[in-house]
């Protein structure tokens, strides 16, 4: 299950609704209380704005159904097949007409 955040206009009103896997929208940001890595794809590295890094994707699933994680520099190390994660306000977006969750600035990955 997952739990979608959806800021409103005015601060401080926050609407939180439970969903799953199946239900996750773009451009929104959500928590997946648990899921399992069922998938890690190839390490790559980049340069942004003067710094290295590492990116790799991995896919993640739960009882409805299967998306990609987006994992960047050290929760490359952290995250393996088989691990059971909790991820906490991450990003919900599409690119190349797949939804995608990465944790961003203000998500939250843990290990279960």
């Amino acid at each position: 299950m997952a739990i979608l955040i959806k800021r409103g206009f005015l601060q401080g009103i926050i609407e939180v609704v439970k969903l799953a896997i199946k239900d996750l929208k773009p451009d929104s940001s959500a928590t997946l209380e648990q899921v399992e890595v069922i998938e890690k794809g190839e390490v790559r590295t980049f340069e942004k704005w003067g710094k290295s890094g590492r990116v790799c994707n991995a896919k993640i699933k739960d009882d409805t159904g299967e998306t990609q994680l987006t994992l960047w520099n050290e929760q490359v190390d952290l995250v393996n097949v088989g691990d059971k994660l909790k991820l906490e306000d991450v990003w919900v977006k599409e690119w190349r007409g797949e939804l995608q969750v990465s944790i961003g600035k203000r998500g939250k990955l843990e290990k279960l």
